[in-house]
């Protein structure tokens, strides 16, 4: 009876986790799911908090400390301090002897001058936390232009299978008429078989474009987070995300300015130049005296200042100003500022290259989306003209005024035509997506 109830059990679950793998996907979806299940975007977003976290423990060193210790302290015995007088017959106790100490101390510590290194480094941390936060946006950009390209490369290949699976359709059709007029004996043995290899290679098409499909299927499923055996039904075509291209040198340039003001990893850089000058500055105190502030508070039993000890707790304080100058330590300071100078050259010259390289990349990703709508113009001409040359050979085939070999080459551009309306329709989104990215978005 349990066996039963499992296997009918299992019956009815099947059905369902098979409706469960299959999922309609916007972009913006795909997007957001890629967002939340991304390792390296968290551990990104783990590096920005370190940062932040730094920076409050540094800035925390400028403030007073406050400490509370308290100790127990047991003495071997020895005699209690005694003098004899002439006058007195037996030994006056000076000073008697307590073998079990008992303390309580709270102390404040409060640096007065540190030559600017507590502010340098408290300044130098906020920098490095901005910086970190602009490098989790660039994280951000590059793993949702990743997905972007995963979702259209997986739109790509289905779209080539469909374009294929409709071009064996075609091929069989054609292989049927072909066929016809061998029967008829119209056509020759060797052009059943032209026919019959070209739907050999459409099938062989197909089977590629199926594993296109399969491979850029879980390259998404992948990146946003899903079960690699979930089916994806895409629900945003790329004709709906095709935007204007900017063409004139006006906007051109707005496009450069834009990416040098919105770039994360150029304002990440720019952070780094002045976290690195905080600590060329931090390095350098080392030449100026250190001034700090202390005082305590002792609770202790015996108190060491009340003489004659007594075995009760006496309450004493004190405060303290000390200054101190390294008079000499074999250059290390010098050193220090020199690492520092040459951090701050490198993260100077790190900005430029940033810069040079955002100036190229939006040049590149600007004309890459200007040819890619030139090209989809034309190949959809292409397209159009390709299905009315199929047409027409066919029908001039059929009437016996065309070769079978015609028809077969006008299959052949036929989807070669599609072929690169589909490819030129994905390489305007992805050169959409790719200007974004080089603009900060």
């Amino acid at each position: 009876m349990t066996r039963k109830l499992i296997a009918i059990a299992a019956f009815l679950a099947f059905p369902l986790a098979g409706l469960a793998q299959t999922r309609s996907l916007t972009l913006d979806e795909a997007v957001a799911a890629g967002l939340d299940a991304s390792p390296a975007l968290h551990a990104s977003r783990m590096r920005a908090e370190s940062s932040a976290a730094r920076a409050r423990e540094v800035a925390a060193a400028r403030l007073p400390s406050v400490r509370l210790g308290a100790g127990y302290t047991r003495l071997s015995e020895v005699p209690d301090f005694q003098v004899t007088l002439p006058v007195s017959p037996n030994p006056i106790v000076v000073s008697q002897s307590y073998f079990n100490n008992w303390n309580l101390r709270l102390s404040v510590q409060q640096p007065v001058f540190t030559g600017f290194r507590l502010e340098a480094g408290a300044r130098s941390a906020r920098m490095l936390e901005r910086s970190a936060g602009f490098d989790l946006a660039k994280d951000r950009s590059e793993l949702v232009f990743a997905i972007k390209s995963a979702y259209w490369g997986l739109a790509r290949a289905l779209q080539y299978e469909a374009i294929v699976a409709e071009t064996v359709g075609q091929v069989r059709e054609h292989l049927k008429d072909v066929r016809a007029f061998f029967d008829q004996g119209l056509l020759v043995r060797n052009e059943v078989l032209r026919a019959e290899i070209q739907l050999s290679n459409a099938e062989l098409a197909a089977i590629d474009a199926r594993n296109a499909v399969e491979v850029a299927q879980t390259a998404l499923l992948n990146l946003i987070g899903l079960p690699v055996d979930t089916k994806i039904e895409l629900a945003t075509s790329a004709e709906s995300q095709a935007g204007r291209v900017p063409g004139d040198e006006e906007a051109a340039a707005a496009l450069l300015d834009a990416a040098l003001a919105g770039r994360p990893e150029i304002k990440a850089a720019e952070f780094r130049i002045l976290a690195s000058e905080a600590g060329l500055k931090a390095a350098r105190s080392g030449w100026y005296p250190q001034v700090s502030l202390a005082g305590n508070y002792y609770s202790m039993r015996p108190n060491s200042r009340y003489l004659p000890a007594l075995d009760e707790f006496k309450d004493t304080w004190d405060v303290s100003l000390s200054v101190s100058l390294d008079v000499w330590n074999w250059g290390q300071t010098r050193n220090q500022a020199a690492q520092a100078r040459a951090q701050l050259a490198q993260a100077r010259d790190g900005r430029k290259l940033l810069a040079d390289q955002a100036v190229l990349e939006v040049t590149q990703s600007r004309l890459a989306l200007i040819q890619a709508r030139r090209k989809t113009e034309v190949a959809a001409a292409a397209v159009s003209q390709a299905d009315e040359n199929l047409r027409l050979v066919r029908d001039r085939f059929r009437q016996g005024v065309a070769l079978n070999t015609d028809v077969l080459d006008a299959e052949v551009f036929q989807l070669q035509t599609r072929t690169a309306k589909v490819q030129a329709a994905i390489d305007l989104v992805l050169a959409q997506a790719r200007l974004e990215k080089a603009l900060g978005n």
